[in-house]
C-alpha cells in the first residue's frame, strides 16, 4: 500500500492550496480516508476524514475553510484548503483504513509520507 501526498507549498495567509493523495490500495472505495497534520513542537491532529459513504468529519479549527473529497475512479483523496492561516502551517499526512473511527482517531493502518504546508503572515 502506498499513499502519495502532493500539493503542499508556501502560501500567504488568506490563500488557498489543494492537497492530493494518490492511493495504491486495493478496494480504495471501501476505505475511509483522512488528512492529519503535525506542526513543529505539537502533536499530530486530525484535519478531516471521509468514509466510503462520503460522510465527512472536520476539526473545529478548519470547519468552513477546508473541504475533503474523494474520487474513487482515480483512487485519490483531496483536501481543498481556503482562507489559510499561519497556524495551518504543518506537515500534512494522508491516511487510509477500512474503519472510519480509526482514521478519525489517528490510528489508521496506512500513512503517506507527508507534504509540507507553510502559511506566511
Amino acid at each position: 500500500v502506498q499513499l502519495q501526498a502532493s500539493g503542499g507549498g508556501l502560501v500567504q495567509a488568506g490563500g488557498s492550496l489543494r492537497l492530493s493523495c494518490a492511493a495504491s490500495i486495493s478496494d480504495f472505495s471501501r476505505n475511509a480516508m483522512g488528512w492529519h497534520r503535525q506542526a513543529p513542537g505539537k502533536q499530530r491532529e486530525l484535519v478531516a476524514g471521509i468514509d466510503r459513504t462520503l460522510t465527512t468529519n472536520y476539526a473545529d479549527s478548519v470547519k468552513g475553510r477546508f473541504t475533503i473529497s474523494r474520487d474513487n475512479f482515480k483512487n485519490t483523496v483531496y483536501l481543498q484548503m481556503n482562507s489559510l492561516k499561519p497556524e495551518d502551517t504543518a506537515i500534512y499526512y494522508c491516511t487510509a483504513d477500512p474503519y472510519f473511527w480509526k482514521v478519525l482517531a489517528g490510528t489508521s493502518n496506512y500513512w503517506g509520507q507527508g507534504t509540507l504546508v507553510t502559511v506566511s503572515s
